[in-house]
């Protein structure tokens, strides 16, 4: 499945499910909502909290599987924090820019 991320001035942010839950958790956000916001008072705690956890993302070393599941294929390295959370970042630092609200499940 797949979140859509909003915002005015934004053009929309798609991501699986499952990037989408371990980005909202990250922010305090309840996973198991469908709809939800980040209100433009939120914006600026939020940014700083995914940029503190894409620096200890970087800083950690790559965790590899043990056994890859039979949908990776051995040239497919793993999708870091970092590379899913930095378009979500740039959205959410456009959208304070803005004044703007990111929504998503709406």
């Amino acid at each position: 499945m797949l979140v859509t991320f909003k915002s005015a001035n934004n053009a929309d942010l798609i991501m699986h499910e499952k990037s989408a839950r371990e980005i909202l958790a990250l922010l305090g956000k309840s996973q198991d909502d469908a709809r939800g916001i980040i209100t433009v008072e939120q914006l600026p705690e939020a940014i700083s909290t995914l940029q503190k956890s894409i620096v200890a993302d970087k800083a950690s070393p790559q965790k590899i599987a043990a056994s890859p599941s039979k949908n990776e294929t051995d040239d497919e390295p793993p999708v870091s924090l970092t590379q899913r959370a930095t378009p979500f970042v740039e959205m959410l630092e456009r959208a304070v820019k803005a004044g703007e609200p990111v929504v998503w499940g709406v």
